[in-house]
């Protein structure tokens, strides 16, 4: 069985995605996400716009993820020898940097190919934010005390 591995904050779930993950499942029996805990995405210096627990059940419910797990830390050699990943799947924007060259002969002695896919030209999270930002003068700190604001007034419900 050829056991896959990729990580992401998923932020803004989008079709780059969504592409990422079909493209990755085509490769490999069974293909486990990491999804980057909230704490870590602020350690990198930013902050989603969406709470940890819906990124990681938006991708845990894609046909094309068998495992969603919390990533906690930046170390996906460890991830993948923990969960005995024979593949890494990563975005291209790393191909061919200094950094990622040092981690492909790492990872090769472990028995773990990088595969590099291509980025979803013209769609990013960072693109989504920027033009919520824009359009509609949102931050974080901004739908953060909206949501407040519409759980206060009893506008959030739960029809089941």
């Amino acid at each position: 069985m050829i056991i896959g591995y990729t990580t992401g904050v998923f932020d803004l779930f989008h079709i780059g995605h969504l592409n990422l993950l079909k493209n990755a499942k085509g490769m490999c029996d069974k293909l486990v996400v990491g999804v980057t805990v909230d704490e870590l995405v602020q350690y990198k210096g930013k902050r989603a716009m969406i709470p940890f627990e819906d990124r990681i059940e938006i991708v845990r419910s894609i046909k094309y993820v068998d495992a969603a797990i919390p990533q906690y830390d930046m170390d996906k050699l460890k991830a993948c020898k923990e969960l005995g990943a024979t593949i890494l799947f990563v975005g291209d924007d790393w191909y061919g940097s200094e950094k990622w060259e040092q981690y492909e002969e790492e990872f090769a002695k472990e028995g773990i190919k990088i595969v590099y896919f291509p980025y979803t030209k013209g769609v990013s999270s960072s693109k989504i934010t920027n033009t919520l930002k824009l359009v509609r003068g949102w931050t974080s700190e901004a739908s953060e005390e909206a949501l407040k604001s519409d759980i206060s007034d009893g506008a959030e419900t739960n029809d089941q």
